[in-house]
């Protein structure tokens, strides 16, 4: 007795690998509808049925993917923030706690741009950031996981310094005020007239080198 999928004349079963492959597309053309919905329509201009009308799927499909419009928002940022996780893990032991945060990210700038154009091109990505910036509900939820990346952060640090987080709060008051450096950068870039990659780059490398003097210097002068 045949079985379903292998009676003669059957289309044999996709592999897993090119099973895989069609998710991955679905899901990134997803990201990329959403993406340049938000950049033209706005966030709260733009629905589910948008998204999925877009890409020709429906909303159901939407929702296999992505919880809902903000999770599919941060979609790339999310996986930018896992670069720089696994950056700072590897950096080398004994180097400190500063320097591997800055060198992390500095290491991770290429690769990040790597991934974000695997998924969607970059001056999109951009693009977004400053829906995040003009957007409440979406600028919520960019602070809410921001403090969530700081927690890991705080977290790989701890355990590269032996140290114990719940009794200790360096690692917290560093990452925090590490991730406020970029939050000012970042909001300084995306209000600014250059919204190039490079331009946050060069930002954020100059806003993390006033971070000491901004903490110990005396900022009075005459």
């Amino acid at each position: 007795m045949e079985t379903v999928g292998t009676a003669v004349g059957a289309a044999p079963a996709p592999t897993p690998g090119l099973r895989e492959r069609k998710k991955r597309l679905t899901r990134d053309a997803l990201v990329r509808s959403s993406l340049e919905l938000f950049a033209t329509r706005g966030y709260e201009g733009t629905t589910v049925d948008d998204i999925a009308a877009a890409v020709d799927v429906s909303q159901r499909t939407f929702f296999r993917y992505f919880a809902s419009k903000e999770e599919v928002a941060f979609h790339v940022p999310r996986l930018a923030e896992s670069l720089v996780v696994d950056a700072v893990r590897a950096r080398p032991p004994g180097e400190p706690p500063l320097d591997v945060l800055r060198r992390a990210l500095q290491e991770s700038w290429d690769g990040i741009n790597e991934v974000v154009e695997q998924v969607v091109p970059l001056e999109l990505h951009l693009q977004v950031y400053r829906v995040i910036e003009s957007t409440p509900a979406l600028l919520a939820a960019h602070l809410r996981r921001a403090t969530e990346l700081e927690d890991r952060l705080a977290r790989v640090l701890a355990g590269r310094e032996g140290i114990d987080l719940d009794t200790d709060p360096r690692p917290r008051i560093l990452v925090a005020a590490f991730s406020g450096v970029i939050r000012v950068a970042e909001h300084s870039w995306s209000t600014g007239d250059d919204v190039s990659l490079a331009a946050m780059r060069e930002l954020t490398t100059a806003y993390l080198d006033q971070l000491g003097p901004a903490l110990a210097g005396n900022w009075r002068t005459g």
